[in-house]
């Protein structure tokens, strides 16, 4: 574990064309510092700095039947074990949820094939969502001749890109020969303006924060206790009412990447006590991801905790002239919201592996382009 070599305006590519190289050290300091599973309990992976072209990227790499392994380095947990998950969404119809876990389990052996387990990730932030920050095609020509020299057996995969915060981006990619795997359907609050347009729902959510008897908790009143209870809240969400299969990021996690400034924090607490819900914000690329929701799902929903830290992302947002990705699930939720659907992509260069894997990775293409990004749009998965 080494360091390596609008609505209202015209969506563009993000602005910002740079990580922020001393965020870049600082993440890859931590997870070479901590061993990763005490970070990110269901993970395995190493952790590099990357430099090309004068850019610095976080590096990931993994290889096949590393266990535990979480499908932010591990394409075939994505496309089989969470897709097998997702099935649960069909339970009112019986008949469709078995057509798809059998067309899951036929494809299964085609993304062994093509062994996208062994692979090298640029940009990998070790989120669900990973904003990707402006790359041209000169740069990507160095960045993926640079790694084929040095990883030769080895997929290059960049995860979370989508048309709506990353056209010229996708274009380079595609021009460079990288293969696009549709990978799920997001939601991009693309309002970038000062005064967005508000619906009525995000007028409500205001209206709720504002009169909360909940208190607020900023970005530097987090305590050890709060860092905590935010991973409780975490897994009450996304490990216990989604699923054991998203990422299992520790209390060691939260804290660290809090205190050495790679995400920033808030919620709301009981007054005087303890918290009830907690966001982590991340911004790079003219994005922002929120990799941390959390809430105390034993309070009743008439609270409204979950719209309130969303509410808290989007002014966060809008205060900064960001993309607010707001990730797949709850469509309606966010589409009332003012959020758009993207589909997100996962970039692939296979240029220099086997025929075999080349041709898993092409047909792989062909079948998420002509099966999977319909079914996505049409049960907005």
């Amino acid at each position: 574990m080494s360091r390596a070599g609008v609505i209202e305006r015209p969506m563009q590519q993000a602005d910002r064309v740079e990580n922020n190289p001393a965020k870049v050290e600082a993440f890859v300091r931590l997870f070479n510092e901590i061993p990763v599973g005490d970070l990110i309990a269901n993970l395995t992976t190493r952790v590099e700095t990357f430099e090309v072209a004068g850019r610095t990227f976080p590096l990931t790499l993994n290889s096949a039947n590393e266990a535990p392994n979480c499908y932010i380095c591990c394409p075939s947990s994505a496309y089989i074990d969470y897709a097998i998950d997702e099935t649960h969404n069909f339970a009112g119809h019986p008949l469709l949820r078995r057509a798809l876990q059998v067309l899951i389990g036929a494809c299964a052996p085609l993304v062994r094939a093509s062994g996208l387990d062994h692979q090298v990730q640029v940009n990998n932030w070790l989120y669900s969502t990973n904003p990707v920050p402006l790359l041209d095609r000169q740069t990507i020509a160095v960045l993926h001749s640079a790694l084929v020299a040095r990883f030769p057996d080895r997929a290059i995969v960049i995860r979370s890109l989508n048309e709506i915060a990353d056209p010229a981006t996708i274009a380079a990619l595609k021009a460079e020969g990288f293969r696009m795997l549709a990978a799920r359907q997001i939601y991009i609050f693309a309002d970038r303006s000062a005064a967005p347009a508000m619906t009525k729902n995000m007028k409500y959510d205001r209206k709720r924060l504002a009169a909360t008897p909940f208190e607020r908790v900023g970005d530097a009143d987090f305590t050890e206790a709060d860092y905590a209870r935010a991973e409780q809240l975490y897994n009450m969400l996304y490990l216990e009412k989604y699923t054991p299969l998203n990422p299992h990021y520790t209390v060691r996690y939260i804290a660290e990447m809090h205190r050495r400034g790679i995400i920033s924090l808030a919620g709301l607490r009981r007054p005087g006590g303890e918290l009830v819900a907690v966001t982590g914000l991340f911004e790079n690329g003219g994005t922002l991801t929120q990799p941390i929701v959390g809430y105390d799902t034993s309070l009743p929903l008439s609270e409204g905790l979950y719209r309130m830290v969303m509410a808290m992302g989007q002014d966060h947002a809008t205060a900064r002239s960001l993309f607010f990705n707001m990730s797949a699930g709850a469509a309606g939720f966010k589409r009332l919201r003012g959020a758009v659907a993207a589909i997100e992509y996962i970039a692939v260069f296979a240029g220099h592996l086997p025929r075999r894997r080349r041709l898993a990775i092409r047909i792989m293409e062909s079948v998420l382009a002509l099966v999977g990004i319909p079914l996505l749009r049409r049960f907005e998965l």
